[in-house]
């Protein structure tokens, strides 16, 4: 599975420009960066939602580091602070400073507990798949499903209200992670060869221009940190 990703990362590099040529608040973009990425992400309306199951994108969490652990406690463990696991790999307790909302969040797992803490898709699956992902075949879309950069802690109420909006639709309440989070929909979306919708496009552009220079995601992605003054 690490090999596959990489193969997909290298997939996406290609994707097409977009038809309508460089947007003037892009065009000048820095390399490296999100406003760069963006530019190169083609743009047309969504697709039907027709034939689309969470089911598509595989069945549960896998482990695809293949630490022994799956992506869920994966995640737990690098967004939350104080981490207690229960041998290895789950996740008892921690706390989140959830970077959506900027509150603190105290994490214990249980039936009752454990979904105070969830874990977001960043791209959500079914904007994915209205977006390119049906043209993926299954190993690119459990890789998608699994992707460190496209995964975060959140609060539960947070990440219902956000639902399968894109960005156009749905952007953090907390501001100081807006720049951070657009950044990640582009790198992931890029990454995978999908699509932006222009209400999308147009409004990662519109956060961009307040920080030109927020660098492309790469790598196994890292927690959003709310910024406090």
């Amino acid at each position: 599975m690490a090999v596959l990703l990489a193969l997909v990362v290298a997939g996406g590099a290609g994707a097409s420009l977009w038809p309508l040529g460089p947007d003037p608040s892009v065009a000048d973009a820095a390399p490296g960066t999100a406003a760069e990425l963006l530019a190169s992400l083609e743009v047309k309306e969504r697709a039907p939602k027709t034939g689309y199951a969470r089911d598509e994108f595989g069945s549960g969490w896998l482990d695809p580091d293949r630490n022994g652990c799956d992506t869920r406690n994966d995640t737990l463990a690098r967004d939350l602070r104080d981490v207690v696991r229960s041998g290895p790999c789950t996740v008892v307790t921690g706390t989140l400073h959830d970077p959506y909302t900027g509150e603190r969040i105290d994490f214990l797992r249980g039936q009752d507990t454990s979904a105070r803490v969830q874990i977001d898709h960043v791209v959500p699956l079914s904007d994915a798949w209205q977006k390119g992902a049906q043209q993926l075949d299954p190993n690119q879309r459990r890789a998608f499903a699994n992707d460190p950069r496209n995964v975060l802690a959140v609060w539960g109420p947070a990440n219902a209200q956000k639902s399968d909006g894109d960005a156009a639709t749905w952007l953090p309440k907390e501001k100081s992670v807006r720049c951070a989070y657009v950044a990640r929909q582009v790198s992931v979306k890029a990454a995978y060869g999908l699509w932006v919708t222009p209400a999308e496009r147009d409004a990662i552009a519109r956060v961009l221009t307040r920080c030109p220079d927020e660098p492309a995601v790469t790598g196994a992605g890292a927690p959003l940190v709310v910024e406090r003054g």
